[in-house]
């Protein structure tokens, strides 16, 4: 049955939605002309402590409630949007838009990345809507692509640099040569890095937009808890004095690849070719370079976060979720998570590695080094012996490694801990994608 007008029911006004709530209210008239039929924001909910946000003063006092069963009962709601960030309760509230019938547009990467598969249960039972483009890379389409124009492709890798806030702390250590704990300063003075940073620096941020393109892109439910994770905080102004000397620089990648019916999934900083495309990606600015077995290599790019980028995406998925109930349509979603790929270990990768490493100045030290690479079936590649302390009667160790199995690097590094010649195993950084 068509509709005559589109309800829309935003959950949280901080900075997404505020900026959500400011684009559906100035642009309603060209949003309505696109949909065919008015397109309103019709109630808002928020939490006590919003009363204080100046963004109130800008709305009528009466769209907004706090009370959580006055939302629900507001009359005429077709697209739920949630803006509040964080699992729960947003899971509870999407979980019951969609049993409501009603289309959800959400920007939130959590509850997307651990709840898909029963969210998109609900979504096809219930014949709605669910969808959540702006989860990952902010205004960048990232997610209509997997989706859409690469259906037809075999996705064979996916390499992202995907969190803003981590790319910038990078780039400002290797070009001005500073320590993470300052970078990270910068970071927040900017406002580019949250007060607590951990969900960035750790690299969590990155895992659950990879899981979501993963699921996308291979058709397979992913967990967040099924790639591996490595953040950035262990990074120091050395390994990218190296990285530089060495023809390389430094990025928190975040990497799927399939091969054989097993997928690869982690996230953890990489040694890149200073020549690579995704090498040259600084500052805020996001990447994605996705290689399919038609198309071969695409790469989208932009910022990908902040208010106006994101509220892009979220205003695209109201008006192709209002267009489909204004025309009586109710769930179009073309992926499914059919399951079937084996994820693959990280115990059973191979790339290439940087060590640095502290070691006694004194002979013999390479020698036992060498040995224990051997045992571990590891080549070296390059060893170059970097500052010697002569009061510590110590020198740092750089080695780069042909292809190896991380298993067999992993055991090594045990064995490097164990030797009373080495003070330190300061650093170890997989080279290459």
């Amino acid at each position: 049955m068509r509709k005559t007008s589109i309800g829309i029911g935003l959950i949280g006004i901080g900075v997404i939605g505020g900026a959500v709530a400011r684009v559906l209210r100035d642009r309603a008239d060209r949003l309505s002309a696109q949909v065919g039929v008015p397109v309103e924001l019709r109630r808002v909910k928020i939490a006590d402590i919003d009363l204080t946000r100046p963004i109130i003063a800008e709305f009528p006092r009466e769209l907004f409630t706090t009370d959580e069963a006055d939302f629900w009962a507001t009359p005429g709601i077709d697209i739920v949007v949630e803006a509040i960030g964080g699992e729960f309760p947003a899971f509870e509230y999407l979980e019951k838009a969609l049993r409501s019938g009603k289309h959800v547009v959400s920007s939130n990467k959590e509850v997307i990345a651990k709840h898909a598969a029963e969210l998109l249960d609900l979504a096809r039972r219930n014949n709605v809507g669910l969808r959540f483009e702006a989860a990952v890379g902010g205004g960048i389409p990232l997610l209509q692509p997997f989706q859409y124009d690469l259906s037809a492709n075999e996705i064979k890798g996916i390499y992202a640099i995907i969190n803003g806030t981590t790319n910038y702390i990078l780039t400002r250590m290797a070009r001005e040569g500073i320590e993470f704990s300052e970078a990270l300063k910068q970071a927040q003075s900017l406002g580019y890095a949250e007060r607590n940073p951990a969900n960035d620096i750790e690299g969590f941020d990155s895992v659950y937009k990879l899981s979501i393109m993963s699921m996308l892109a291979f058709q397979t439910e992913v967990k967040p808890d099924d790639i591996y994770r490595e953040g950035i905080t262990k990074l120091e102004a050395r390994d990218f004095k190296y990285a530089e000397e060495l023809g390389f620089v430094i990025k928190l990648l975040a990497i799927a690849k399939e091969s054989e019916g097993e997928i690869e999934l982690r996230v953890h900083p990489v040694f890149l070719p200073r020549d690579y495309f995704l090498a040259k990606v600084d500052g805020v600015f996001n990447a994605v370079l996705t290689t399919g077995d038609l198309v071969g290599d695409v790469i989208f790019s932009g910022q990908g976060a902040g208010p106006a980028p994101t509220s892009s995406a979220v205003v695209a998925d109201v008006l192709a979720s209002a267009q489909e109930a204004a025309s009586g349509v109710g769930n179009r979603m073309r992926w499914r998570l059919d399951g079937g790929k084996r994820l693959r270990p990280m115990a059973d990768i191979n790339t290439r590695y940087y060590f640095r490493l502290n070691v006694a100045d004194k002979p013999g030290v390479l020698a036992h080094i060498a040995g224990i690479f051997g045992d571990n079936n590891i080549s070296i590649s390059s060893v170059i012996q970097k500052e010697v302390d002569e009061t510590t009667e110590s020198a740092e160790v750089v080695i780069m490694t042909h292809p190896a199995r991380e298993s067999a690097v992993r055991q090594a590094v045990e064995a490097l801990d164990r030797l009373d010649t080495i003070k330190a195993v300061n650093n170890f950084i997989r080279v290459g994608i």
